[in-house]
């Protein structure tokens, strides 16, 4: 009677001891699945936004470039389609050149983008001194 008596006891616990059931774990890991899946969601986001923007900077350099290079040269107003070499990566430049109504001015219109892509990441407007002929 004796070894009944200590069963029972081992079998009964007191109430501030009881562990978890089955539909607070469950619970729980819902919970977690669905935050653990909006975390990756949100990491997913940043690494494409961070791509993209890297890409438009690169972009903003090779515009900034082609109108650097204009300005050192003599330019004449027309659309020409260029292919330049940045970071690793071939970029088209295509570029437009448009005479102001200033006469001494000549407007540049810049659209860049990778050179396997006919959108551009990057358009931009300067303007170069018109050349003297």
């Amino acid at each position: 009677m004796k070894a009944n008596h200590r069963r029972r006891r081992r079998r009964q616990r007191p109430a501030n001891t009881r562990g978890f059931t089955l539909l607070e774990v469950m619970i729980a890991l819902a919970v977690f699945a669905a935050l653990a899946g909006a975390v990756i969601a949100a990491g997913h986001y940043s690494l494409r936004q961070n791509a993209r923007l890297q890409q438009q900077v690169q972009c903003a350099w090779v515009a900034d470039n082609q109108l650097s290079e204009l300005r050192l040269q003599t330019a004449s107003p027309g659309h020409q389609q260029l292919l330049r070499r940045f970071d690793g990566r071939d970029w088209k430049v295509d570029q437009t050149i448009t005479p102001e109504t200033d006469p001494r001015l000549l407007r540049v219109d810049i659209d860049v983008s990778p050179a396997d892509d006919d959108q551009p990441v990057y358009r931009t407007r300067g303007w170069i001194p018109a050349g003297h002929e």
